[in-house]
């Protein structure tokens, strides 16, 4: 499986399935339909991409726009930004300021400055999608998820639990600096809702 392949399987999955948990079944169903290398290439596919929007930049996009961010949802969040599909991933991973622009996000601010409304499929997080291929796997090969791992790290991947961000930190609620660094972010939410 090629990158191609992965973002194809990504956004059909989209297409095929409503709600985080069917997506999430859809992908895991289609994995097993494969090989185990191709398992490992998804895998490795959906670590790589995370790795590019696992930045502090696009950690403090996320605060400024959702107004939190903990290190778990930070995490989760890069899942979701690939459940938004190529396009969209490409765009944002280059410049999260970019975020602003972004149609379902947009509609999610509406609903978070409307009143509590999000259900849990709405939530910027896509937690379940981490665990797709390590359970296709299970099932495929038989064999328990150290063997996943470990095929992952022969190819060079770093295993985390939580965010690395390897870009130039700063102080994400600090509002002049994230008004500096994001700031088409800020004036949409300035303009919007009167805060930045």
């Amino acid at each position: 499986m090629d990158t191609d392949e992965f973002w194809r399987l990504i956004e059909q999955s989209g297409r095929e399935a409503s709600g985080q948990e069917t997506r999430a079944a859809w992908l895991q169903d289609a994995l097993e339909q494969r090989s185990a290398e191709d398992i490992i290439d998804f895998m490795s596919c959906l670590l790589s991409a995370r790795r590019r929007v696992d930045t502090w930049l696009m950690w403090g996009a996320m605060r400024a726009l959702f107004g939190f961010g903990s290190d778990d949802g930070f995490w989760y969040f890069h899942m979701w930004l690939v459940g938004l599909g190529r396009e969209v991933f490409e765009q944002v991973a280059r410049d999260p300021d970019t975020l602003a622009d972004v149609p379902e996000v947009q509609r999610l601010v509406a609903m978070e400055h409307r009143g509590p409304s999000w259900t849990n499929d709405d939530w910027p997080q896509f937690e379940i999608l981490d665990y797709v291929a390590d359970k296709a796997w299970e099932r495929v090969t038989t064999h328990g998820h150290e063997s996943f791992y470990d095929r992952l790290r022969a190819r060079g991947h770093e295993l985390f639990a939580f965010p690395h961000p390897s870009d130039e930190d700063w102080e994400l609620d600090d509002k002049e600096e994230s008004a500096r660094r994001l700031p088409r972010i800020n004036r949409y939410m300035r303009e919007l809702y009167g805060r930045a």
